[in-house]
């Protein structure tokens, strides 16, 4: 990204562009095609920054959620990069992520991850999960060297802010987590759950917090399968349960009543083919299978088999907009906090732009002054000198009497407003796009031919 010219140095609030896919728009067979942990991640990133396009990235990736956020010199090259990038992780052709993809920019990109970062737009209002992703993902990014002083700001603010909506409003005080729902899901179906055997796949985050619902709910006994073994062993003692080897999940599976899987592996854990087989020596007890991962571990067509109940993050969204709509009531206060908090980012941000704008603004005007000179220059053959300087120096002096109110309130923006910034930028055609001159609207035409045209 360059660092010269005025146009560049000021593109920091346009520049900004959050590019994604999340719950909300776009369903489960999509999302976790999109997703990416984090070897992926790593790779997006290098991707995108190694382009002209992008300065700075961060990629946020949750079971509900891909996002991309960049700081860009030109975001319009940036989001197709964006695009791109996307589109051949997930294997598919860019268009079939239309009407699925959002993007946005400046100040609506930073809101949004201020209200992801609080949790108000998870699929559980308030989840206290995203606070932890959130700020997983922005560390990432710095490790790999790929953040900036726009990303940085844009993150800490929005983990701020994210704090400070858990601190002083009650929107996650409830503490439920997409674990949680998957084991009132359960206890829904099969009712008391104390007496079943419960097999949690995964010794990870999701893995942790499924076991903790299920010991709130009376299950005293629960078995971690998961790839590393010495994890599993640690979850299992932690929560009073047994950790078996990732071997003998078919074994395992014979025997539970519920199966939550919650691993963060890129292929399919569970197939139709395994669990078929499975389903042979169960003797046609009925298994539930939760599954809360993105990408999925169990293979969908597994409803198809007798006695097996499949439960997957589209059926958890579902249940959560039936149980859980009073939180937003609680969001409505948190989301006065978060517009404080971005006011205050777009104060950051005007402070970043005014001087480098003012100078704009000054190099325009005086760029206008000499091209209406330059272009007028043979048509007053008339004047003198002495006249022609005396031209010059009014023409000098109308553009900065007219520049002097403007320049006074950028100066007076950093108590104000970005989008003040913003708008002078535009209406003064400060940004690269409005750089060039109409070299028609500015001809003069010499007195003596005024003279002769005025009528009367």
């Amino acid at each position: 990204m360059s660092a010269t010219g005025a146009s560049d140095r000021t593109a920091v609030g346009p520049g900004l562009l959050a590019l994604g896919v999340s719950h909300k728009t776009a369903p489960l067979a999509l999302r976790e095609r999109l997703a990416l942990p984090e070897g992926r991640a790593t790779g997006v990133l290098s991707e995108l920054v190694a382009g002209e396009a992008v300065g700075e990235a961060v990629v946020l990736s949750t079971c509900n959620r891909t996002e991309l956020y960049l700081h860009a010199a030109d975001p319009v090259e940036a989001e197709s990069a964006a695009l791109a990038a996307l589109s051949r992780q997930a294997g598919i052709p860019p268009t079939e992520l239309f009407g699925h993809l959002y993007a946005m920019r400046g100040l609506e990109a930073v809101a949004h991850l201020f209200e992801v970062a609080a949790g108000l737009d998870s699929m559980i209002v308030g989840e206290a999960e995203i606070q932890g992703q959130v700020k997983r993902a922005y560390e990432l990014a710095l490790v790999e060297g790929v953040t900036g002083p726009l990303t940085n700001r844009l993150f800490r603010d929005a983990l701020g802010a994210g704090k400070r909506v858990r601190t002083e409003t009650a929107v996650g005080r409830a503490r439920v987590s997409v674990a949680s729902v998957a084991v009132e899901l359960a206890r829904e179906v099969l009712g008391d759950l104390a007496e079943r055997r419960v097999l949690v796949i995964g010794a990870g985050e999701n893995g942790e917090l499924t076991a903790r619902a299920l010991g709130q709910a009376g299950v005293s006994t629960t078995f971690v399968a998961n790839r590393h073994y010495d994890r599993a062993i640690g979850l299992a003692q932690r929560f009073g349960g047994e950790a078996v080897r990732f071997d003998d999940l078919p074994h395992e599976l014979t025997r539970a009543d519920i199966v939550v899987s919650a691993t963060g592996s890129p292929h399919q854990i569970v197939g139709r083919e395994e669990l078929e087989l499975v389903v042979a020596e169960r003797a046609e007890r009925p298994l539930l299978l939760v599954d809360i991962a993105v990408p999925r571990d169990v293979d969908s067509a597994v409803r198809e088999l007798p006695g097996i109940a499949l439960y997957d993050m589209d059926d958890l969204q579902r249940e959560v907009a039936r149980k859980l709509s009073g939180r937003e009531a609680e969001a409505g206060r948190a989301r006065v906090i978060l517009d404080r908090e971005v006011a205050r980012f777009a104060d950051w941000l005007a402070s970043l732009e005014v001087v480098p704008t003012i100078a704009a603004l000054r190099e325009r005007g005086e760029a206008v002054v000499e091209h209406v000179l330059a272009e007028n220059a043979g048509r007053w053959e008339s004047l003198s000198e002495a006249d022609r300087a005396r031209v010059e120096v009014l023409a000098r002096a109308v553009v900065r009497r007219l520049l002097h109110e403007p320049t006074m309130r950028l100066k007076r923006a950093e108590e104000g407003s970005y989008l003040q910034v913003q708008a002078v930028r535009e209406l003064f055609g400060l940004e690269p796009e409005g750089a060039e001159l109409d070299a028609g609207a500015a001809e003069v035409t010499d007195l003596a031919t005024r003279r002769r045209l005025r009528p009367g």
